[in-house]
């Protein structure tokens, strides 16, 4: 027997008699490898049958009972002109037909959402979207009633509207609680309810899958919770309700490429939805803080430069002259790390979080310069009102007829996506078949000149608007843009 046919008999005899310790392998002239250790045994899951008959019927049907009569459906109808042919602005058609012929026609469409009753006098919180250039807004309670409402809010900022019960007298209406949002844990059970599709008041089930969820709207304060409920359209407006049956948010849009759920939804959290339901309970205007700073968010990069071990937090780039930033003392390059506790992840979280502190009040805001923190104090206040005579509406014979403006300062300028320091009057309403209409201005344009007078206030606009002469050489600035344009006068 060779040595070769020797060594591979004991190898085999080692396996047998050893339990399988070592693998058999080619010898190869050189010592094997050491075995590698045995995985750490995965203990199992515990099962058990239920022993009781409360186990056996653990149900949501308590909370879904309790609040099911708060959610109510939302109609809305809308009457929109319709052209009658799409051969209506042809002049050929148009003679050979008749102008007539070719006149627009009113065309009805309806719309399907949900909506929370927040007060116990048919007060009704819902999105924005849903009841968006509505002629007529009706609601139908879980029991089938239905009752005509008047829209109290909307409010574009955070998606929002409230409505209430036009003929509510002796009627009192089931108000749902509200949660405070920010004790959500990811992984906390919620249910979603609403009227998906039409169909009537549904509820599905599921977790809070993630927290201050950003880039979902394009709204001024995007803080969503997701959640994998099932939501789908109709839901929006609905209530997402925790274990407790408190209202923890609104449910608002959904991530589809079908159109259908696929397990990630969005809901406005409650205690941005309480400070809008507070205003249409009271009737009052929506006050919100103003900090007066623009920010962006850090980046790896822009972490690294600053010494920072993890990429968080809201870097200023500029302040507003004046403002309550600037006045407590934060400049371009500082960093806001946190507000009263709470992490800031990037400039929405900190929109968020200053937007539900109350006017008046102070925040606590953690800051980070020069590789130093430490804590700021900010008074919570609002942006300056404008003066009375910051706005005019030209009227009478002159071809700016029909038109608002309001002259720029520096909170509108930061809600416009302006320079603080911009100057001129921006169009902020135009009346429907006037002659501004007809002219071609739109919503947000802002005028810098007319003939060769600079348009530097309100009353400057008023005053050279409302002359008579043949021709306007107009100077404004549209979408980033700065244009020229010359009309009849």
């Amino acid at each position: 027997m060779s040595l070769r046919t020797l060594a591979f008999s004991l190898v085999a005899l080692l396996i047998l008699g050893g339990g399988g310790m070592l693998a058999l392998s080619p010898w190869n002239g050189t010592p094997p490898a050491l075995a590698q250790a045995e995985p750490a045994a995965v203990p199992e899951l515990q099962r058990a049958v239920p022993r009781s008959d409360a186990e056996i019927t653990l149900s949501f049907a308590p909370i879904v009972q309790a609040v099911s009569p708060s959610v109510v459906n939302v109609y809305a109808t809308r009457v929109e002109q319709q052209a009658a042919s799409p051969f209506a602005n042809d002049p050929f058609f148009s003679r050979f037909f008749g102008e007539q012929y070719f006149q627009s026609r009113p065309r009805q469409s309806q719309s399907l959402g949900s909506g929370v009753i927040v007060d116990a006098a048919g007060v009704i919180l819902t999105n924005r979207h849903v009841i968006e250039g509505a002629t007529d807004v009706r609601i139908a309670l879980s029991d089938g009633r239905e009752f005509a409402v008047d829209i109290v809010i909307e409010d574009a900022d955070t998606d929002l509207a409230v409505l209430r019960v036009r003929d509510a007298e002796g009627v009192e209406f089931a108000a749902m609680q509200f949660a405070d949002s920010d004790n959500l844990l990811v992984g906390d059970l919620v249910l979603a309810i609403g009227n998906p599709f039409g169909v009537g008041q549904t509820v599905t089930s599921g977790i809070v899958s993630a927290l201050a969820r950003t880039g979902v709207e394009a709204t001024d304060y995007e803080f969503f919770i997701q959640t994998d409920a099932a939501i789908n359209p109709g839901n929006s407006g609905g209530a997402l309700v925790d274990m407790a049956g408190r209202l923890v948010g609104i449910n608002t849009a959904i991530y589809s490429q079908t159109g259908g759920s696929v397990g990630i939804g969005f809901a406005i959290p409650a205690n941005m939805a309480r400070l809008v339901a507070e205003a249409g309970v009271t009737g009052g205007a929506i006050v919100r803080p103003w900090f007066g700073a623009k920010m962006q968010a850090v980046n790896s990069d822009i972490a690294a430069s600053l010494g920072m071990t993890a990429p968080h937090g809201a870097l200023i780039t500029e302040t507003a002259p004046g403002g309550p930033a600037e006045r407590a003392g934060f400049q371009s390059g500082d960093v806001i790390l946190s507000i009263d506790g709470y992490r800031v992840d990037d400039p929405s979280a900190f929109n968020f979080r200053l937007a539900t502190r109350a006017v008046g009040e102070t925040a606590q805001l953690e800051r980070l310069r020069g590789g130093a923190t430490d804590t700021i104090t900010l008074a919570v206040e609002t942006a300056p009102q404008p003066a009375e005579n910051a706005t005019v509406t030209i009227e009478g014979n002159s071809r700016f007829a029909g038109v608002t403006v309001r002259q720029l300062d520096p909170a509108l300028a930061e809600s416009k996506g302006l320079p603080y320091d911009a100057t001129g009057v921006i169009v902020t309403a135009i009346e429907p078949g006037s002659e501004a209409e007809a002219m071609g201005l739109n919503i947000d344009d802002v005028i810098l000149q007319l003939n060769d007078t600079v348009i530097a206030d309100a009353q400057k606009f008023l005053q050279t608007a409302s002359q008579r002469v043949r021709t306007w050489q107009i100077i404004l600035q549209r979408d980033g843009r700065v244009s020229r344009a010359i009309v009849s006068g």
